[in-house]
């Protein structure tokens, strides 16, 4: 059941800037009406306070991506660092690096990131593994991080392959999105073996970020423009597309994060040349409710 509080966003903005040239890929919520976003271009980290939409870069990057994000109650933000082959835990209060992980050595391309009852899963877009990193007490960061293979149904090719990770409704799995075949895939955790989602024949194409929320997952459909509302059985392995939500301003828009009513989604902008000057904006939709 999805027991978040009422909506009281009313006066929040709807769409709101990030700075010029920033290419942002990732969006996590949290604590709190604060929003994080990553460059794919420099791996800088940026904060927006969902209350105004003014932010500012907190975290500076390495040169390197900074893809999915997800945040703790710990004031930790778990980053993934596409084809660095790395991720990273970084403190928002500072900006300083906690943690560095080196996840892959050959071609790779860390993705996204879920966290789920003390585990921290990574995605890799290039390679059939994910990584997890298993907390320790009070949620201690480990020393290293453990490779799952993938196997079963999900199998690898040309182009983006694993890309969006969320848990299971009833928490015993993961579910990934494959963007080069629009498959859904449930991963049993323990042992990294996939079976596909049955969708009744819906296609996910070009599916990237995904959002849980109750038994209701979204499918962010970056080039597409477009968001599927999938609802789903409680172990994942069945769905069906109820709705699909589209917007105007949607501008490849790549990842998806909630608050309160809301669903809010950075525009990627790839099919837009970057340069220094390119602007990019964070659009916020009415959450359906059901």
């Amino acid at each position: 059941m999805d027991r978040e509080k009422p909506d009281n966003t009313k006066t929040f903005p709807t769409s709101f800037p990030l700075p010029d040239g920033f290419q942002p890929e990732g969006i996590a919520i949290g604590p709190g009406p604060v929003a994080y976003f990553g460059s794919r271009a420099t791996g800088s980290l940026y904060r927006a306070d969902l209350r105004t939409g003014q932010g500012t870069v907190f975290s500076q990057g390495p040169g390197t991506p900074s893809l999915g994000l997800k945040s703790d109650h710990r004031n930790r933000l778990f980053v993934s660092g596409g084809n660095a082959g790395n991720a990273r835990v970084v403190d928002t209060a500072t900006g300083a690096v906690l943690k560095s992980y080196q996840l892959a050595t050959g071609p790779s391309f860390i993705n996204d990131v879920v966290l789920s009852r003390g585990t921290v899963w990574f995605t890799d877009s290039t390679n059939p593994v994910l990584y997890k990193l298993t907390l320790g007490r009070k949620g201690a960061l480990p020393d290293s991080a453990q490779p799952v293979p993938l196997s079963g149904a999900i199998q690898y090719g040309t182009g983006i392959n694993a890309n969006g990770i969320e848990v299971t409704p009833d928490r015993t799995g993961l579910l990934i999105v494959q963007s080069n075949t629009g498959k859904l895939f449930r991963v049993n955790p323990s042992t990294g073996a996939t079976t596909e989602v049955d969708l009744g024949g819906a296609a996910l194409t070009n599916g990237d970020g995904l959002l849980l929320r109750g038994n209701t997952l979204y499918v962010v459909q970056n080039r597409l423009n477009t968001i599927a509302v999938i609802e789903l059985s409680p172990d994942g392995s069945k769905g069906t597309v109820v709705s699909r939500i589209t917007d105007p301003r949607f501008d490849v828009p790549t990842t998806v994060a909630a608050f309160r009513g809301r669903l809010y989604l950075p525009n990627a902008r790839f099919t837009t040349p970057p340069t220094p000057e390119t602007d990019y904006t964070v659009v916020a939709v009415k959450r359906p409710r059901r």
